[in-house]
């Protein structure tokens, strides 16, 4: 329903009821406000030894992969951040919700409007009997300057906006939470190529080194010595250890292929500059000594989840703000004449002030409906928020247990593959001598390929574990991710 002020006793009145709800614009907001959940009490540092437990470094903040010391790695790092296709759509996303954030803002403020007519209208001979065509036209010209504002009394807007802005500061951690899955599994996908390189190199040092001695072997056959089972015996292993050349390539194919589209590239753009072998880097974890909860409070994923949470709580204000009258104050001041030069002319302005009271709060079933479904929106984010950080412990213990046990897997590899290695070049002397026989040569160097490539595989595990413990951790992560994602709003 609508009042219209039309005399100066009743503006009066209507504009000291403005003043008086005005006044109460701030008054109130219905619905729950929002409570940051608790974290799970958890101590996730008795999977680390004791000389992984450190205090915070002056560079703990520093992006992780820069302690690799690897300029390849950095340079196709900083590709992904720009071009990756991933990220660009988070940033999108992120952009689409500020806007709508501002949008949002405006509806805390007055519309204005404005509006300008000319118009000529002519009436029939019939509506005029006798009336001269010319005296029938008629001219008409106004303009006017309006506004319409809902006074906000139960909050219905700010809780919108403050849903808004809970959904933009979600957005903008869904951009830190691409860059970590983009990077880390960038990072991940490098390691994995440079651990298949260097197993590559050792399986083709290895073949090199069988087929001299299947060469040696088969002049001594020519001689008469040894039998053919020990010449067949050596190109068996030489050609199982060729065999194993193929998956590798391929593997490595894959990886590059992969680099690739991970920097915003097509497949085969980094094939030249990545076919070159490089050592695999080698970076210890050193996990701040803060609280766990707190840590898993700094990945962006948990963070999103909970300003989702924080959303959905305040669109519970808005659907129970639907539970009261929502007045909107409407106001128009303007001009009107039958002749352009008396537009601006005494008397001839207009002018209204308007009160409208929305009924639809009478609708209780319905508004009630809808207050349930918020309800349920936010039992359901709450859910979706406990997901994302009982995933991030889990993600974590596991890091933290794949840290340690590849380093330890790795320390004894390291001796198992000189000792190999110490023995291949023993059993060969010895073979030359004579000493030993064929058998005992191949058997010493199939246990040095054997250890070698096992040590291979388990340094690209222990870095690919550190890369994990610093994804699930978010440590190395914060001020980068900040610098580079958009600022919140």
């Amino acid at each position: 329903m609508y009042v219209k002020a039309k005399t100066n006793a009743s503006r009066s009145a209507l504009s000291a009821l403005t003043v008086s709800l005005a006044a109460l614009l701030s008054a109130c907001s219905v619905g729950p406000d929002y409570q940051r959940p608790d974290l799970p009490a958890v101590s996730s540092y008795a999977r680390l030894d004791a000389t992984q437990r450190q205090e915070p470094a002056p560079e703990a903040g520093q992006a992780f992969w820069r302690g690799f010391n690897d300029p390849e790695l950095t340079k196709l790092v900083e590709l992904a951040l720009r071009h990756n296709q991933d990220v660009q759509l988070a940033l999108a996303n992120y952009q689409q919700a500020n806007a709508m954030l501002g949008s949002a803002k405006y509806d805390l403020l007055p519309t204005i409007t404005a509006s300008s007519q000319a118009s000529n209208e002519r009436s029939s001979a019939d509506q005029q009997p006798g009336v001269a065509a010319a005296e029938r036209d008629y001219h008409q010209y106004q303009g006017s300057v309006g506004f319409s504002w809902e006074l906000d009394l139960f909050g219905r807007v700010r809780r919108s906006v403050e849903a808004q802005r809970a959904d933009t500061r979600a957005s903008a951690d869904d951009i830190a939470a691409m860059q970590v899955v983009v990077v880390g599994e960038l990072a991940q996908t490098y390691f994995q190529l440079r651990g298949w390189q260097e197993q590559l190199n050792i399986v083709r040092d290895n073949a090199a080194n069988q087929a001299q001695t299947l060469s040696l072997l088969q002049l001594q056959q020519g001689a008469g010595w040894p039998a053919r089972l020990i010449v067949d015996r050596g190109r068996a292993q030489l050609e199982t250890t060729r065999a194993s050349i193929p998956p590798l390539e391929a593997q490595i194919a894959v990886a590059t292929h992969r680099i690739g589209v991970l920097t915003g590239n097509v497949p085969e753009a980094l094939i030249s500059e990545l076919e070159t072998p490089a050592a695999l880097a080698q970076l210890s974890a050193n996990v701040p000594m803060q609280a766990p909860g707190e840590l898993l409070r700094r990945r962006p994923d948990v963070a999103a989840a909970e300003h989702r949470l924080a959303a959905a709580t305040a669109r519970i204000g808005v659907a129970t703000a639907d539970l009261f009258p929502h007045f909107t104050l409407g106001g128009l001041i303007g001009t009107q004449a039958f002749d352009a030069g008396a537009l601006f002319a005494r008397d001839s302005e207009t002018r209204s002030l308007t009160l409208g009271v929305d009924g639809s709060f009478l609708n209780v079933g319905r508004v009630r409906a809808r207050i349930a479904a918020s309800n349920a929106q936010s039992a359901g984010d709450l859910a979706s928020y406990q997901k994302t950080v009982l995933t991030a412990l889990e993600e974590t213990e596991n890091a933290l247990v794949q840290v340690s046990r590849s380093e330890q897997q790795r320390h004894h590899l390291e001796q198992a593959a000189a000792a190999s290695v110490r023995a291949a070049e023993v059993a060969k002397v010895r073979f030359d001598q004579g000493a030993i026989d064929l058998l005992e040569l191949l058997d010493a160097e199939n246990v040095r390929l054997q250890s070698q490539d096992a040590l291979a595989q388990s340094r690209a595990r222990h870095t690919l574990a550190v890369v994990s413990l610093y994804r699930a951790m978010a440590g190395g992560w914060p001020e980068y991710v900040a610098n580079e994602a958009p600022n919140k709003t």
